[in-house]
């Protein structure tokens, strides 16, 4: 029956894994965890009976992660085994000890994983096991992680079969920060030509009073014959660059800026509408990553929309990773690649300077 049931829970993993991948950064993890092992050791002791049941306890583990695929970690935990006294009839606790150290299987490098390992449980005496499972991560930051685990244990000196559960809270260092920024150029300074003096030119357009049907126009303005300012259509463009971090798509504070220009835009261009691109990395399953790009774009809506900009002028779409912007399969490449872009231009009557 405990065969039966981890196998049921290698493929419900193995199915799911590819629907909730994300990227992970290399860099080792602490954790601590909760501990249940279902035993059933009848006879341990020689001179007297003794059946050794279920226990709980609790444990603590150091691992490495190295890549989004692959981990391995060391393992230790306390455990408080049940057992029953043939020879007195009684139950009690039995103190003892679990150690040992697993390889970690990452399936398409998400949040679901099987493990192998061998351990070491010392309970009246020592009894060697190897023990395969599998398990589930949630990342509540960057860094920060809980995960809950199933294993079956076999023995190797007495034949035992054993199931055991976990659920634990780790960190994970090393995590790489937002990519900053580009620093963008300073605008360049407009050059005003000095109008030339003309004394029968009173707004010095370079018409003269007699034939100027427009007076006192502004001197940066350039003009037609009769000395009126002379206007163009021209495009005007704002855009929008907002990156996530992996398997996230929480808005960031510090975009909030860059988002509050792109309202500013639509309101003083209010005929104008904007399409919201949203993109993922190419890490992981193709249509949960058409979904989370999906879901970044309107969360930038929703930004938007709580600066007063009408949702009937927003549109959203997720290409997922079909528009990689960097096409290397490098960390850097994953994090520019989670972005959410947008392009507005509008043709509108300017002025023509001088």
């Amino acid at each position: 029956m405990k065969l039966k049931s981890l196998a049921i829970a290698i493929a419900l993993a193995a199915t799911s894994a590819s629907t909730f991948a994300a990227d992970k950064e290399e860099g080792f993890y602490i954790g601590a965890f909760g501990d249940y092992y279902d035993a059933s050791w009848e006879n341990i002791r020689a001179q007297a009976g003794l059946d050794i049941n279920e226990s709980t306890g609790w444990g603590a583990e150091v691992g490495y992660r190295f890549s989004d695929y692959w981990s391995a970690r060391i393992e230790y935990a306390d455990m408080d085994f049940n057992a029953f006294d043939k020879v007195n009839g009684n139950r009690n606790n039995v103190d003892g000890e679990r150690y040992g150290i697993d390889g970690l299987y990452h399936f398409n490098g998400g949040p679901f994983y099987g493990l192998f390992g061998i351990k070491e449980i010392d309970v009246v005496k020592d009894n060697t096991f190897l023990n395969v499972g599998v398990g589930y991560q949630h990342f509540i930051t960057d860094g920060l992680f809980v995960n809950a685990e199933t294993a079956v244990y076999q023995g190797l000196d007495k034949g035992y079969t054993d199931l055991g559960a976990k659920i634990g809270i780790n960190y994970l260092f090393g995590q790489n920060s937002a990519p900053a920024e580009p620093v963008k150029p300073a605008p360049e300074p407009v050059v005003v030509e000095a109008p030339v003096a003309t004394p029968a030119d009173s707004d010095n357009d370079g018409v003269v009073n007699a034939d100027d049907k427009c007076a006192n126009t502004p001197m940066t303005d350039a003009v037609d014959s009769d000395g009126c300012t002379l206007y163009e259509e021209a495009k005007v463009t704002t855009s929008l660059l907002v990156t996530f971090p992996h398997d996230s798509a929480m808005v960031k504070q510090q975009y909030f800026d860059d988002i509050a220009a792109v309202s500013k835009f639509l309101k003083e261009h209010t005929e104008t509408t904007v399409l919201l691109e949203g993109h993922a990395s190419a890490v992981g399953d193709a249509s949960y990553n058409k979904k989370l790009s999906k879901k970044r774009a309107d969360d930038v809506a929703d930004e938007l929309v709580k600066d007063g900009i009408s949702r009937d002028r927003i549109s959203t779409v997720g290409y997922g990773e079909e528009r990689l912007k960097n096409t290397a399969n490098t960390k850097a490449a994953h994090a520019e690649n989670r972005r959410v872009e947008a392009h507005v231009s509008t043709v509108e009557r300017v002025k023509v300077k001088r």
